[in-house]
């Protein structure tokens, strides 16, 4: 359609991607249901696989640097019968959201979510979809290319819903261990949404949810001497937030802020959790960092599913980003102009 086309049109000139490896911070990972992240990505954003046939159709951007192509999603998926069964890495990583293998509590497998379940507006009201998880569901990617490994620094970006969230274990982002399990602290390094305490103490201020970081073994709203509590951690209630990790050789940020207008706000920047405060790691530590490079989505580094929200955009670049770069990434999400439609969802926004 001529809107469709005009709003594809205006997201192409700069993806969020372009800005941060225009500062020398390459995406090594990047995944949207929603829009291109680089001005030149015309590829596939995600796969649906039809239920009653098992049939399987990617769904590209309507032009390059562009928003989803619904129409086409909507057509092959015309009963609400696909589930994603794929989100595509567009960096040339190869790094693509799949099935997780391993079951989740209760011995059950992972569920992929309903491609067809939430639907949004971007730009001039072009329309796509967001993934919206309920406990259970989750996607990861285990054997990856270029993601950082050990105590390297990385920065991770994620646009996740305010709405939508519990306190379960847990509703991340980001780097995690290649063998499904929890291979001590340090081991991963994701961003966390959320309202978890994790061991009843950790909090942020007000009643969540906070932007922190899964470092395995505990998701942290901040470090050091804030390891149990942080109250310069605001609560982001916003339909569409916009969330940032920063993981530097010694330490982490933490930022957040509403996905459609304004600017991120600092909500930890010091060293890593203190485990006497936690109270977790048996002797080891969160300093320096042991990743190991696999990618999770809406799942704990030992794929605990009991998390929800919803997720619509995420990417990870190599080392560590400037204030500016975070600043340049933010107003580029803020453009694109996310809004939800309240279609069939009586339980839309229903916090659990």
């Amino acid at each position: 359609s001529a809107a469709g086309g005009g709003a594809a049109a205006a997201a192409s000139a700069e993806g969020p991607c372009d800005i941060t490896g225009k500062a020398g911070n390459p995406c090594v990972a990047a995944h949207s249901t929603v829009r291109a992240l680089y001005a030149s990505y015309d590829g596939p954003l995600y796969s649906v696989e039809r239920g009653r046939d098992g049939k399987s159709a990617n769904i590209t951007v309507l032009q390059a640097g562009g928003f989803a192509d619904v129409a086409t999603h909507d057509a092959f998926c015309s009963n609400r019968d696909c589930v994603i069964s794929h989100v595509f890495d567009q960096s040339k990583n190869g790094n693509h959201l799949g099935k997780i293998m391993k079951d989740g509590y209760y011995g059950k497998p992972h569920k992929l979510v309903n491609a067809s379940k939430h639907k949004i507006t971007v730009g001039d009201g072009v329309p796509a979809y967001g993934m919206w998880f309920d406990q259970g569901y989750g996607y990861e990617a285990t054997k990856t290319t270029g993601i950082p490994k050990g105590n390297d620094p990385e920065s991770m970006y994620a646009v996740m819903s305010g709405s939508r969230y519990n306190d379960g274990c847990c509703f991340d982002y980001g780097n995690s261990e290649t063998d499904d399990a929890d291979d001590g602290c340090g081991t991963m390094e994701a961003i966390y949404f959320g309202n978890a305490h994790w061991h009843g103490t950790n909090t942020g201020a007000g009643k969540g949810p906070w932007v922190g970081a899964d470092l395995e073994q505990g998701m942290y709203y901040g470090g050091g001497a804030q390891t149990a509590v942080n109250n310069q951690s605001k609560s982001l209630p916003f339909p569409f937030v916009s969330l940032y990790l920063r993981g530097r050789t010694d330490g982490f940020t933490l930022k957040g802020g509403d996905a459609t207008k304004g600017k991120l706000t600092t909500m930890y920047d010091g060293p890593r959790p203190d485990p006497k405060i936690a109270g977790t790691c048996n002797g080891a530590s969160y300093q320096p960092m042991r990743k190991q490079g696999a990618i999770i989505l809406a799942t704990g580094g030992d794929k605990s599913n009991v998390a929800i929200g919803n997720f619509y955009e995420g990417f990870m670049v190599s080392g560590v980003t400037t204030d500016e770069t975070d600043d340049a990434v933010q107003a580029n999400i803020v453009a694109v102009n996310y809004k939800n439609v309240m279609e069939d969802s009586a339980e839309a926004f229903v916090v659990v």
